[in-house]
């Protein structure tokens, strides 16, 4: 990767999201990137996942049609990431990636660790963090936790409660 640590954000957060939570998680999401974009940030990275990762590089895709300079940089775990998922998640997941700037493996195959490496990745390749963390324990937490340790700003979408007290 090329990008300027100081100018780059990456994403993390849980998986398993209620379809209800999606809109309000997607719009705070988007403005809290579109705050950062005004501060110099150019660069965006999540890690394919379902759920936040998801909403996040949708919503980065959605802005860059009017900040046509930010990218969009996915760091997967493995070629078979998204195996197991259904039809329609599969079908969102190619186009997220037929869109991104640039696509990193950490792993070829699934490993037991190829999940935490693309964490450990995103986050040593950034200067911000943005989550979506609501429990204390699991990966999202765990990444929080090394960004914390990093020395990264973090920005927790679910302590948001409105827009206009985003940064």
């Amino acid at each position: 990767m090329m990008y300027n640590k100081d100018r780059t954000c990456c994403f993390t957060g849980h998986r398993e999201l209620t379809l209800g939570q999606y809109q309000n998680i997607f719009h705070k999401t988007e403005a809290v990137i579109e705050e950062f974009i005004k501060k110099g940030y150019l660069y965006f990275g999540t890690g394919g996942a379902l759920g936040f990762d998801t909403i996040a590089a949708l919503a980065v895709l959605k802005l860059r049609e009017r900040y046509p300079d930010i990218r969009l940089f996915l760091v997967l775990p493995c070629l078979s990431q998204a195996k197991s998922w259904s039809k329609e998640d599969v079908e969102i997941y190619e186009s997220i990636k037929r869109q991104a700037d640039e696509i990193v493996y950490t792993s070829q195959e699934y490993t037991r660790g190829c999940m935490h490496k693309r964490n450990r990745h995103l986050v040593d390749n950034s200067s911000v963090c943005i989550c979506y963390l609501t429990k204390k324990s699991g990966g999202t937490f765990y990444t929080v936790n090394y960004a914390k340790k990093r020395g990264l700003s973090i920005y927790n979408i679910a302590e948001i409660q409105r827009e206009d007290t985003l940064i």
